[in-house]
């Protein structure tokens, strides 16, 4: 299961947000360091599902579907916060900082509002820069990087130059913790221009701009731009989002009223699935005063302002946009789009960027990789080799041999 990783600075809602796509229970607190040990759970990705489509009703195992919209279980790691020169060991940094290697992208939590600075500290509404602690974060993680290759470079430069060894597979190694692959690093030696450099004259700012090409693929990042319910954040959303474009995606969210949102739903109070511009309040005589207050304040300030709360919005450009993952359904019966036991659009799943008819077989399971003859298109009845390219939302049929 592909996993995503919240990182920031501490006190920028990393947690709360945690908790509002998961529904688990994590101590949450306006204080620094509030995480200690990381909360690991599941979140999902919303899609349309392809039931209504396809004129069936579905009976998922794997991946609910709540009116025709199908939700795909991901994972999702808080860990603490990071605060300047945490690659130091300063904070909680280095705890953090190995923790996030699992992590197939980064979402970086920032306090839109500026009510906290970098070290987590409340300061005067609006004061700080929310832009300064994404820079930051970006630093501490190629900083961290660095000194992973750094305190081994004389080796490397002794493998390639002396044992003449090939350079891509000398870094990969190295890295290969962070899920760095040899295509980062080949790419990342193109990009740079330190292809037709010797490794052994690289300097330090080589060394740093390698790095930071390397983390730009191996661990992307997309920015959660948090508390935009509060009246301060409207022109740091802004100012970030000039900013940052082309580099990172910037997305407003409060996850405050989303978890708000999800618990008053789970408690059967209001009609809500994460991801809606509106709710329906379904019980406004079991709705104390205080509550109603909230929903009006979350539906004037946030929903209506911003169209969302943006957590699903969050997750959803994680996965299929900045990872460019797509959903596939897979079925044994092409005709009637059911498994072996007859549950119909059983399952679905998240493939990576690229991926075949034959990553997927192996994905369903390994005999059926091994012995894969063909898949099917379960819409148009084609045959499809083992080399096709799997498309967002496909229905496909894996034909194996016995």
């Amino acid at each position: 299961m592909p996993l995503c990783g919240l990182v920031g600075p501490p006190n920028a809602g990393k947690s709360t947000l945690f908790a509002a796509s998961t529904l688990m229970d994590v101590k949450i607190a306006d204080y620094p360091f509030t995480t200690i040990e990381p909360n690991v759970g599941v979140a999902y990705v919303r899609i349309p599902c392809v039931c209504k489509e396809l004129g069936v009703k579905d009976n998922p195992r794997n991946s609910p579907c709540i009116d025709g919209n199908r939700f795909v279980p991901v994972k999702m790691i808080d860990v603490a916060g990071l605060v300047p020169d945490a690659w130091r060991g300063r904070g909680l940094g280095n705890r953090f900082l190995d923790h996030m290697r699992r992590a197939d992208v980064l979402i970086v939590v920032v306090d839109a509002s500026g009510c906290t600075d970098s070290e987590g500290r409340k300061v005067s509404p609006g004061s700080h820069d929310p832009l300064e602690d994404v820079l930051f974060i970006e630093r501490e993680i190629d900083m961290w990087i660095y000194q992973i290759l750094k305190k081994e470079w004389d080796k490397v430069v002794k493998l390639v130059e002396v044992a003449r060894k090939d350079i891509r597979e000398v870094l990969q190694e190295r890295l290969s913790g962070l899920g760095v692959t040899i295509e980062h690093v080949s790419q990342a030696l193109v990009n740079t221009g330190l292809v037709n450099k010797r490794v052994g004259v690289w300097n330090d700012e080589d060394l740093l701009t390698f790095i930071r090409e390397v983390r730009r693929m191996a661990k992307p990042m997309l920015v959660a731009a948090n508390k935009i319910d509060m009246p301060t954040a409207d022109e740091h959303v802004e100012r970030m989002m000039e900013a940052l474009k082309g580099k990172y995606e910037v997305v407003p969210i409060s996850a405050v009223a989303e978890l708000a949102l999800r618990r008053a739903a789970k408690a059967g109070l209001i009609n809500y699935l994460p991801g809606d511009k509106d709710f329906e309040i379904l019980k406004p005589d079991q709705l104390t005063t205080r509550q109603r207050k909230a929903l009006d304040y979350i539906r004037e300030n946030v929903l209506e302002k911003w169209g969302s709360t943006g957590v699903q919005e969050l997750i959803n450009k994680a996965f299929l946009e900045v990872l460019g993952m797509v959903v596939v359904f897979p079925v044994e019966d092409e005709n009637r789009f059911t498994d072996h036991y007859g549950n119909v659009l059983p399952d679905a799943y998240l493939m990576p960027k690229g991926s075949t008819a034959l990553d997927l077989a192996y994905k369903i399971h390994t005999d059926l990789g091994e012995k894969f003859i063909c898949a099917i298109d379960a819409r148009s009845k084609r045959r499809l080799g083992a080399d096709y390219r799997l498309n967002h939302r496909d229905v496909i049929k894996i034909m194996a041999g016995r």
